[in-house]
């Protein structure tokens, strides 16, 4: 089932094509590897945008409420394959309903399915152990709301990726044919919800990917790698 591969999904807010990229770690990355230069967000505001990019679907919501919505999603499809997943929430420290800011319910997806937050789903504590240990399957990685750039500068945002872009790098999962997927949940609100996607591989040459995309086609590419079917709602 593809327990071998490692896809790693990091989720950054708020930015337009142009400023999420601005940054000078962030613009080495897109000069390294793979951007996605017609890249679209689905929705206002955050929520439905994650909920895309997890199950293939909005479910409806346009807001960032709390909803309860059906047992599915890329998490539950994934252990019922039998296929190894975690998900990382920075700041995340009493639970998926209970924790504070930084952390950001709205932004952890995987709490709406099922109106329950898998054990799968922890705080961003283990990350780098993990990281080292050659985790496999899909990683999510959630930064609080100064990393992720929602409530912070995207200099911010910039120096965490420089921080942890370079673990993912070196991790054994990574080296073994991995990629990385940094993406950005939706724009400020003034262009088009065009945002770029980042494509890190060590198989993937520096180089613009011609086509249109949106959170839909990220989902359908993660399932493809892992040999899953597209059937995460």
């Amino acid at each position: 089932m593809g327990q071998d591969v490692k896809s790693t999904r990091d989720v950054m807010e708020n930015k337009d094509y142009d400023a999420a990229l601005a940054p000078p770690y962030t613009a080495s990355l897109a000069a390294r590897f793979a951007v996605a230069t017609d890249y679209h967000a689905v929705s206002h505001p955050s929520l439905p945008n994650y909920l895309a990019i997890t199950s293939g679907s909005t479910w409806g919501i346009t807001d960032d409420g709390y909803h309860q919505l059906p047992a599915t999603g890329i998490g539950n499809q994934l252990t019922s394959l039998g296929v190894p997943w975690h998900a990382y929430m920075e700041g995340m420290s009493a639970g998926c309903r209970d924790s504070s800011r930084p952390y950001a319910l709205k932004h952890n997806p995987f709490a709406y399915y099922g109106a329950t937050c898998p054990a799968n789903v922890t705080s961003a504590a283990s990350l780098t152990t993990d990281l080292a240990q050659g985790a496999a399957g899909l990683l999510w990685i959630t930064p609080d709301l100064c990393n992720d750039t929602h409530d912070c500068s995207t200099s911010t945002g910039d120096a965490w990726l420089a921080r942890t872009v370079p673990e993912v790098l070196a991790s054994p999962g990574w080296r073994a044919g991995g990629v990385l997927f940094i993406v950005w949940d939706e724009d400020d609100g003034g262009g088009g919800n065009r945002v770029p996607l980042i494509v890190v591989s060590p198989r993937v040459a520096a180089q613009s990917l011609s086509g249109t995309f949106d959170h839909f086609s990220l989902l359908a590419t993660i399932e493809d790698l892992l040999h899953v079917p597209r059937d995460a709602r």
